[in-house]
């Protein structure tokens, strides 16, 4: 008996939600984490990539040509949710840390000029309920080739980023932007404040 991926996916959140209830945050690792474990090598076909084969001869992947969605990002975030979303940070008189802030980011299809495309998403994965603002990440030089909205994310000066204005990002909330330029920029949370 085989089964596809959808069907595995649907019977392991449902056992899921019977262990952790209602939270999203736990689910969705959880999930991931088992989908990781369970496929190994072959999540890359779960997620939407096409294998290709490169003029050296070694396999590469692309994004699915039809989906809106960027279809590599879960292959690059996937380790960060899956070690930071499951690591309690130590909470020893804070309510929330920088840990808390997940950044992931992972490469899109490129614009019309060639130049690479990247998407990032900035989670809030705090478990204590906390809402956090004032979020700067380290960023060295970053610039773009294609317009990002400054109210979701911003250079202030040299490696200091600042992320939805300063304002908070509910717990579980999400920011995404794409950004174009020849090369990702690490970013790294330097800097939070809760609530």
């Amino acid at each position: 008996m085989t089964f596809s991926s959808p069907s595995i996916t649907t019977v392991v959140s449902k056992i899921i939600g019977v262990v952790f209830g209602d939270d999203p945050l736990a689910r969705y690792a959880t999930i991931h984490v088992f989908i990781f474990l369970w496929f190994g090598q072959r999540r890359r076909w779960i997620h939407g990539l096409e294998p290709r084969i490169s003029s050296r001869g070694r396999e590469r992947h692309r994004p699915c040509p039809t989906s809106q969605a960027p279809c590599s990002l879960w292959l690059s975030s996937h380790y960060v949710l899956t070690t930071k979303a499951t690591e309690e940070p130590n909470r020893i008189g804070e309510k929330c840390t920088g840990a808390d802030i997940v950044v992931s980011q992972g490469p899109t299809a490129p614009l019309s000029s060639g130049i690479p495309t990247y998407t990032v998403q900035i989670m809030n994965m705090c478990s204590t309920g906390c809402d956090i603002s004032g979020i700067h990440l380290n960023c060295g030089w970053f610039s773009s080739a294609r317009l990002i909205d400054p109210k979701i994310f911003k250079r202030l000066r040299y490696n200091d980023c600042l992320v939805n204005d300063g304002k908070p990002l509910v717990t579980g909330g999400t920011l995404t932007f794409q950004y174009a330029n020849t090369f990702s920029y690490p970013l790294a949370v330097s800097s939070i404040v809760c609530h």
